[in-house]
């Protein structure tokens, strides 16, 4: 049986992880153009749809942690993501004379341990809609 501190800690970080995901959202929205310059100077190729598809991915996120449906599969996603973001924006090409860049790449990997530890727990029993494609029945 949970106690009281261990459900609030997981609604806390389900609300965490929202936020970090809808703040993305909302910086791409509110500059896409800036967004998908930054896509581009990565090397990929269409940054705009690149930068929309993240936007829309990012809202998919932020609803299933919001509302704790598909949860698990939500965060080994979003876990991905975040490995995926590391390399391409942050990786140790750019590492060279910028210290900053490598706390940047590291970050990534403290959030991955939270989306991992996440995903295998799952969304708690608080504000959570039962929905799931793995996990616990």
């Amino acid at each position: 049986m949970d106690t009281t501190w261990q459900l609030v800690a997981v609604l806390v970080g389900r609300l965490i992880f929202a936020a970090v995901f809808l703040m993305a959202v909302a910086f791409k929205v509110t500059d896409m153009n800036s967004t998908a310059g930054y896509i581009a100077m990565a090397g990929f190729p269409a940054p705009l749809l690149l930068a929309w598809l993240a936007a829309i991915f990012e809202c998919l996120l932020v609803v299933c942690f919001l509302t704790g449906a598909y949860f698990s599969e939500a965060a080994l996603l979003a876990g991905v993501y975040v490995v995926f973001l590391a390399f391409a924006f942050h990786g140790p090409a750019r590492w060279e004379g910028n210290q900053a860049e490598f706390g940047f790449f590291v970050d990534h990997f403290t959030f991955l341990a939270g989306l991992l530890f996440a995903a295998a727990h799952g969304p708690g029993r608080i504000l959570t809609l039962r929905r799931r494609l793995i996990g616990r029945a």
